[in-house]
């Protein structure tokens, strides 16, 4: 008994207590989301709000089960959770149910069950094991690759599905991997990916490249300040893209004004190979190569786009960029969750008084889109209050992470607040149309027993850890 006593001793009654308010909150937007005039008790089992209900009690008693469950298990067994969890997502492929096209559900009956929601406190376990002596030497490849390995093979086999959603909230354990000691420059360049993929859609190919230049040229002068050294590099590379344009021009007539770009980068580097060499200047040479990196990126994007992303996919990104307009098709969700939460004012319409809700105009609106009801029912203050408790409770879980004795609890916290995070940014970000569609679910509030039971598994673990945090893991 003493041992329980001190577990709820040291528990965080704050995350709890959030927990609760967030999981009430989101069964009773659930309710108005899918409400039946036929079926009006909120406890109705055939209805999705009475299934919720049933996934909430199941919730509470599991989330007691990882609290009473030793602070050493998710250290001890955190590769073997990882490792059921990734065969798991293999037998999926094999004989998992299709549903929209994905393969992403096991079916037990009338039970369903998703697999990538597991994997997702798995990864942060296996990942917070694999880092808990190494965080230290995170500038080391070595070191780095076995990391990112982990976070990219639960990864693989959710687009395998595909389930690009999950795909994406499995790159978020990078966040960790930042905060743990890998350089900023990794970090910095996958946000500069990121821009550069819509920059890439947004801008002429051929401008965006000529930009880039313009920027190397003006860092590696700020980096050498050396005037003359300067003027001749620009004039080699101008003398050089010049031939190459003229011989293209009257001769070849095949490269195209981009390929005889990327090769007068290519051979402008060449030229200056021996001085970088030389004068030892790394910093000239880091340049050269993120520009060289970054043309190529870009010449890439276009068969991205075009051949990898599904057409849904594609579209949903062109929709949010303003390239086309589809109220009716495939923006039809965007657009009418839109509707509905600017529908709202400032106070909102009142519960169960949302007519976009009522008549069932947002498609999805219980799971991915569950926050467009929200905005239409409780207007901008209920917005408010919703976005107020998740940054809450992302703040207090940073609070949490950081009074951690232990690294591999620490670790974890930093792996729970990104997954959560991610989901909040992106689930909201969709509703608002400020991001494309690819269908995650609201943390607590959507529809459904895995994605509750995912994220219910994934906190609880990290408050175990921080309940016992005065005790010496290993």
């Amino acid at each position: 008994m003493r041992r329980s006593i001190n577990i709820w001793n040291g528990i965080d009654k704050i995350t709890i207590l959030l927990f609760l308010v967030m999981v009430i909150i989101g069964w009773f937007n659930i309710y108005a989301a899918v409400y039946n005039e036929d079926h009006k008790g909120i406890l109705d089992l055939s209805q999705r709000y009475g299934k919720q209900f049933v996934w909430i009690l199941a919730t509470f008693v599991l989330a007691v089960f990882v609290v009473i469950i030793d602070n050493r298990f998710y250290l001890f067994f955190a590769w073997i959770i990882y490792a059921i969890l990734i065969f798991l997502l293999i037998l999926l492929l094999l004989f998992g149910k299709e549903i929209n096209g994905a393969k992403s559900w096991f079916e037990f009956g009338p039970l369903s069950l998703q697999p990538s929601e597991f994997a997702k406190f798995g990864t942060a376990l296996a990942l917070a094991s694999y880092l808990n002596n190494r965080r230290q030497e995170l500038t080391k490849l070595k070191v780095i690759l076995p990391a990112v390995a982990i976070i990219l093979l639960p990864a693989i086999l959710t687009e395998l599905q595909p389930d690009l959603g999950s795909t994406i909230v499995f790159f978020s354990f990078f966040l960790v991997l930042f905060r743990e000691g890998m350089s900023p420059f990794v970090f910095i360049s996958g946000l500069l990916m990121v821009l550069l993929f819509f920059l890439t859609l947004l801008i002429n190919n051929l401008y965006l490249e000529a930009g880039l230049i313009v920027i190397a040229f003006f860092l590696a002068w700020f980096e050498t300040r050396k005037f003359k050294l300067y003027l001749i590099g620009f004039g080699i590379s101008i003398l050089i893209g010049a031939g190459l344009y003229l011989l293209d021009h009257y001769l070849i007539k095949s490269l195209g004004n981009e390929l005889v770009l990327l090769i007068t980068l290519i051979m402008s580097g060449l030229a200056f190979a021996y001085y970088i060499y030389v004068k030892k200047a790394i910093a000239i040479f880091f340049i050269y190569l993120f520009l060289l990196g970054s043309i190529l990126y870009i010449n890439s994007v276009d068969y991205a786009f075009n051949h990898i992303l599904e057409p849904h996919q594609r579209d949903r990104v062109e929709i949010m960029l303003g390239f086309k307009t589809d109220t009716h098709g495939t923006g039809y969700n965007v657009n009418q969750s839109i509707i509905s939460i600017g529908s709202g004012g400032f106070k909102g319409k009142g519960y169960l008084q949302g007519t976009q809700t009522k008549f069932k105009f947002v498609p999805a609106q219980s799971t991915d889109f569950i926050f467009c009801t929200v905005g239409e029912e409780w207007g901008f203050l209920g917005s408010f209050v919703v976005i107020g408790l998740y940054l809450f409770l992302l703040l207090r879980l940073v609070f949490l992470a950081e009074r951690q004795r232990s690294a591999f609890s620490k670790i974890y916290g930093y792996g729970v607040i990104s997954i959560l995070f991610t989901h909040f940014f992106i689930n909201i970000g969709m509703a608002i149309g400020l991001l494309p569609v690819i269908g995650i679910p609201l943390p607590f509030f959507s529809y459904g027993g895995s994605s509750l039971w995912g994220f219910t598994i994934l906190l609880f673990i990290f408050l175990r850890l921080d309940a016992s945090r005065t005790e010496y893991l290993v």
